[in-house]
């Protein structure tokens, strides 16, 4: 008797990437909202001569680029890993 793990356990896969999709699309939208937001917040306060927010607003630039590559990676990632499980 041989003994193989049941592949055909785990159904949806399609579900699933749709419902992570559709979240990591919500997440690269606020991100690039959020760019925005502090591009035009960095501009004023540097003109204006407010250093401290503009130093706020340089650091909500950068978290926003940082997440919107997280969430543009963590698309792939997970591309990646329900073509490796159809695969085994």
């Amino acid at each position: 008797m041989d003994v193989f793990p049941d592949f055909d356990g785990v159904g949806a896969t399609g579900e699933l990437q749709s419902i992570v999709g559709a979240l990591l699309m919500f997440v690269l939208i606020i991100a690039v909202l959020m760019l925005i937001i502090c591009a035009i917040v960095w501009a004023v306060a540097s003109s204006s001569g407010n250093h401290q927010a503009a130093t706020k607003a340089r650091t909500g630039l950068w978290v926003s680029v940082g997440a919107a590559a997280l969430a543009g990676a963590g698309v792939a990632w997970m591309n990646f890993l329900l073509d490796l499980g159809t695969q085994l």
